[in-house]
């Protein structure tokens, strides 16, 4: 066996032999590193859940994995390189659910993206395989939001909401990572060649799993791991009582990641894990991408478009009203019809200074105008909150 081989030779040969995701493995790389990792496995030595794989020159495994990642038209990514993913460093100290657990040894890449993109905000939107339309048209319309916010969206480009949350954020031209149970090389499930393309053309398909390898329950599992340490918070939109998604979840609480989810129809079984999730406090009930975006802005990220004050849905213009401009907004007329600032001030029972300054920040605000003749209301998206008691003029 060859005496020398270097970290990064090692962990693609890891990749390449060892399942993803087996705990000894990976505790074994932090404790020794990989080099000394892969010595020790080509030699013969057991380790719990592995079977002996004695190689008799790794270092050559090792090239010949490189290079046919390489021919696949894929990118080798590890721990040291510049653009390694800092939050999967999380899974070091993370449980192991399901037998699988650990840092990945390294990713395949495929795509146009960069893996720094992955240090930004990024969401994971996840859910059932069996999703109804309600499910997808709500997974859509939440990775859409969040990728005008310039929000990465990371998912498992499964059937069902997985593939319903890809679609969504590339509509709007925004970033997405396809995290997957195969090798990157590989578009699984079929029928998504075209989703898969255009996910690498706007983004990244990533996989642990070396190249031309094929999906199993296990690899399934251990991907998980990999869409809830990439993310801040993981949003689960549909998910029966068994659905794979639900590991995604228990791994973002494990992880401490932001945990969401979106509730359904209370007669839909494909909503009945969400619902049980909310209810037993381990995910919070969101609605849509503001409440997302809030979330993540209560972890400290800067300011994004469009978030929600907490529990309110999206924001107004009229939100940061006070008492007195509310009452002199419900006073003025609508369409074509004006009032004159006394015939406001005397309905309003106050001053005209007072209803001058006022009308002038509601003209600044877009919410009224001086027609000449008088002043009236502007249209606005939403009713108001607050002041409800005056007659409006006409």
């Amino acid at each position: 066996m060859s005496a020398e081989i270097d970290e990064r030779s090692a962990r693609a040969w890891l990749c390449a032999v060892v399942e993803p995701g087996l705990p000894a493995v990976a505790a074994l790389v932090e404790r020794v590193g990989a080099a000394e990792t892969v010595r020790a496995l080509a030699s013969g030595r057991t380790v719990p859940g592995l079977r002996p794989v004695p190689d008799d020159d790794p270092e050559a495994t090792a090239a010949a994995t490189l290079a046919e990642g390489h021919r696949r038209g894929l990118r080798w990514l590890c721990a040291g390189d510049d653009d390694w993913p800092e939050p999967l460093i999380s899974l070091r100290d993370g449980p192991v659910l399901h037998q699988r657990g650990g840092v990945p040894y390294g990713l395949w890449l495929r795509g146009e993206g960069r893996p720094a993109a992955l240090r930004g905000p990024v969401v994971a939107v996840v859910g059932s395989r069996s999703s109804t339309a309600y499910g997808d048209d709500t997974a859509a319309a939440i990775a859409a939001g969040l990728g005008e916010a310039g929000v990465t969206v990371v998912s498992g480009a499964a059937y069902g909401i997985d593939a319903a949350a890809h679609r969504g954020i590339l509509a709007v031209g925004g970033a997405t990572v396809a995290v997957l149970a195969c090798g990157a090389d590989v578009n699984y499930p079929r029928a998504h060649d075209g989703l898969l393309s255009r996910a690498a053309a706007q983004g990244l398909v990533v996989s642990e799993a070396p190249p031309g390898a094929h999906p199993t329950k296990v690899r399934f599992l251990a991907r998980n791991r990999l869409i809830a340490a990439l993310a801040r918070a993981v949003v689960v939109v549909e998910a029966s009582w068994r659905s794979g998604a639900l590991n995604t979840l228990s791994w973002g609480n494990e992880l401490h990641r932001v945990c969401l989810g979106v509730p359904g129809p209370v007669t839909s079984a494909s909503s009945t894990g969400v619902h049980l999730a909310i209810r037993e406090e381990r995910a919070v009930l969101v609605t849509g991408a503001a409440d997302v975006r809030e979330a993540l802005a209560r972890l400290g990220d800067d300011p994004l478009p469009g978030a929600a004050t907490w529990g309110r849905g999206e924001a107004r213009a009229t939100d940061d009203l006070d008492a007195e401009a509310l009452l002199v907004l419900e006073l003025l007329p609508a369409g074509s019809a004006s009032a004159s600032v006394p015939e406001v001030a005397r309905a309003a029972r106050l001053d005209g200074a007072s209803v001058r300054r006022v009308l002038d920040r509601l003209a600044r605000a877009r919410l009224a105008q001086d027609t000449g003749s008088g002043w009236r209301a502007l249209p606005r998206r939403a009713p108001l909150s607050g002041h409800r008691g005056g007659r409006t003029l006409r």
